[in-house]
């Protein structure tokens, strides 16, 4: 019934057995294709078409993963023009898309759900877990985790008014109780729920301290749908782990991966898939190796935001991808200081060239939490 993706991908017996599933995570609406244990988290202001283009590259040529979007609200989208809205702009050639939308109304959510299924959509994630006021005070995002019931509805509305699977984001409970947990997400399974991703920190946290992973490896336990563990994910031995000792389906992960595309690759090599198609010799692994990878993630990114953003926006979605990740590097503000300072996208590339000119080293980690 269930791909557990997670069948302790260490070793390159575990691996081959992993391979060998025939199973899905997924239902049959991604004609059972999803083979990868990695994807990447919806992040306003990054998980646009640009850096899903970019960590493609980085993708073993024979996986299949799943690929968000930018977070959507369902009020406004019936409005926007899906080939203009930045946030919902795709390229023809991305499958496995799993837009991530925000709201509570089923008039709304009914209109975006069409939209999406004509944009292309293989699947929809429902947002419980964004803590930001304004989705408080409209009682969607990790609002609805404070009634369950309600909750369900949003699940059951959504599932009733689409052939796509549904997929709901979510955060821990306030308490940190499990058994709190697994009643909240048993009525979401109950409502037609397909899978449930957990980020396992609280709204009051954010982003501070660190992710309870054993609250994921109890929803997996507790749950009869597939899990998707979140937070707090920095490295591929970060994902290994957490792949291992929580026995979640599959990782998610945010500004990390949007830092290291090249994880994808790293985490192929040790599973056993090809290689990305275009990449030459094996992934970069030492300090030194990441820092001049970056390097080249960066002059791609600037090409692909100006390509499907323009100058005035790319630019913008750009520097704030450069603040983002620059952390990882141990003079990151430099290098987001020389960035910025730059007028034209001329200028970007020479500054980048010139930073880069030099060893530059990449951290392994940083205090920033997914």
């Amino acid at each position: 019934m269930v791909l557990n993706l997670a069948s302790n991908p260490t070793s390159a017996s575990s691996s081959s057995a992993l391979l060998n599933r025939k199973e899905a995570l997924l239902n049959a609406s991604l004609g059972g294709r999803l083979n990868f244990p990695l994807c990447l988290a919806p992040m306003v202001g990054l998980s646009h078409v640009a850096l899903r283009l970019l960590l493609r590259e980085y993708l073993p040529s024979d996986a299949f993963t799943i690929w968000p979007t930018e977070m959507l609200n369902s009020r406004r989208l019936p409005n926007e023009d899906m080939a203009k809205t930045p946030a919902a702009l795709r390229d023809p050639s991305e499958e496995g898309l799993v837009p991530q939308i925000l709201g509570n109304e089923e008039s709304m959510i009914t209109q975006s759900l069409e939209l999406l299924s004509a944009w292309g959509a293989e699947g929809i994630d429902i947002n419980m877990g964004c803590p930001v006021e304004k989705a408080l005070r409209h009682n969607y995002g990790v609002a609805l985790m404070g009634d369950p019931a309600y909750a369900a509805e949003v699940v059951r509305m959504t599932v009733r008014n689409t052939t796509l699977p549904v997929s709901v984001k979510l955060r821990a409970v306030e308490s940190g109780d499990s058994q709190k947990l697994l009643a909240f997400t048993r009525k979401l399974e109950e409502a037609g729920v397909s899978w449930l991703t957990l980020h396992p920190r609280t709204a009051e946290q954010r982003r501070r301290g660190s992710a309870n992973w054993t609250q994921i490896r109890e929803l997996k336990q507790g749950s009869g749908v597939p899990v998707i563990g979140n937070g707090d994910i920095q490295t591929v031995q970060d994902v290994h782990e957490m792949l291992k000792t929580t026995g979640c389906d599959m990782v998610m992960a945010g500004r990390a991966l949007a830092a290291r595309p090249w994880m994808l690759w790293q985490l192929g090599e040790d599973l056993g898939f090809a290689k990305p198609s275009g990449k030459l010799g094996l992934a970069p692994r030492s300090r030194v190796e990441e820092g001049r990878e970056y390097g080249l993630v960066l002059r791609r990114h600037l090409q692909l935001c100006l390509q499907f953003f323009g100058e005035a926006l790319g630019l913008r979605k750009f520097h704030f991808y450069v603040r983002t990740t620059s952390v990882w590097l141990p003079f990151g503000h430099a290098l987001y200081s020389v960035v910025t300072k730059a007028k034209t996208p001329t200028e970007i590339f020479a500054a980048i060239d010139l930073f880069f000119s030099r060893e530059v080293e990449m951290s392994e980690s940083t205090e920033l939490r997914q």
